[in-house]
Parts: C-alpha cells; sequence; structure tokens
C-alpha cells in the first residue's frame, strides 16, 4: 500500500481536511484556519484479530478479511468555530468498505466513488438492463473510495469531534 499523505484546505468559511492512510500507519496534522486557527486532525486506527483489536502500528501485516476500525479525531485549538466542518477518510487500495460502519455524532455521512471528487448519501452507478436501456442504480461499496463526515454544527472553539469508520482487507 502507499505511503499516507494527509491533504488540508481551509477557506474562510470552510475546513475540509481529507485525510489518505495506508493500513499500518496512524497519521497527525495540524492546520492553520484564518491565519490563527489551529485545528489537529488524527488519524487513527486498530486492526480486528481473533486475539481482539491491535493498534495499527503493532499490527505488522494485515491478511484478507481483516477489518480496521479507523478514527479521526479533530480537535480545535483555535479561538474561534471551524464553520463548515468537513473530515474525509480513505478507503484504501485493497480494502472495501464496511456498510453502515460509518458513525459520527452531529455529523451527516457521504460517499465518494471517483477519488473524491463528489460526494453522495448514496452514490449511483449507470447499469444496461435487459432491455438495452440504462438505469442509475445505487453503486456497490465495493466501488466507494472516500467517505466525508460533514458536521451539522461549526467545531467550536477548544472543542473536538470525532467520526469513525471500518474496512475490510480484500
Amino acid at each position: 500500500m502507499q505511503l499516507p499523505k494527509i491533504k488540508s484546505k481551509a477557506l474562510p468559511a470552510l475546513l475540509t481536511f481529507v485525510i489518505a492512510a495506508s493500513a499500518g500507519l496512524a497519521l497527525s496534522q495540524t492546520a492553520l484556519v484564518r491565519g490563527a486557527q489551529l485545528v489537529k486532525v488524527n488519524l487513527s486506527g486498530t486492526v480486528e484479530r481473533k486475539s481482539g483489536k491491535v493498534d495499527i502500528e503493532n499490527a505488522g501485516l494485515v491478511n484478507p478479511g481483516e477489518v480496521i476500525d479507523y478514527t479521526i479525531t479533530s480537535n480545535n485549538a483555535g479561538p474561534i468555530a471551524a464553520h463548515q466542518y468537513k473530515a474525509v477518510g480513505p478507503i484504501p487500495a485493497q480494502t472495501v468498505y464496511v456498510d453502515g460502519s460509518a458513525k459520527a455524532e452531529g455529523a451527516n455521512v457521504v460517499y465518494s466513488i471517483d477519488g473524491g471528487k463528489s460526494f453522495s448519501p448514496q452514490p449511483m452507478i449507470e447499469q444496461r438492463q435487459p432491455d438495452g436501456t440504462i438505469k442509475n442504480v445505487p453503486a456497490p461499496v465495493t466501488l466507494y473510495t472516500h467517505v466525508r463526515f460533514d458536521w451539522n454544527n461549526p467545531l467550536a472553539a477548544n472543542s473536538h469531534c470525532s467520526a469513525s469508520y471500518q474496512v475490510r482487507i480484500k
């Protein structure tokens, strides 16, 4: 798997973190928003094994069928709220999103099937029908590339939020 990358994008009224990772690493990123705002974002994970959950840093190689529980934690250490806060997590190559596993209190969850270019609560694909017509149908989770958490309320100053989701190793 590729080495992880964290990308952050800050606009005057919008803060979005895109976290790209591979199995085996935990990440941390701090960003400045509006020149003075500090939001620290951490991506951590555990691997579900027969013996119990193992921190991803200590898991070694991951095996087909194993599940990785990812947690994105964002801490706003700045003096003002981060409005329209969003966090985006990857669904790494050689993994598949575990349907229904994305959770974040106070956030809407949307998904991408195009590498994070667009998001939808239910991504759709075109499927040819037996009669030759094309019909839009829900995309299977095997096509998901990213999961995004859109918080309904600003991330208040000196507060934090978290989100989680799971992927299964192919």
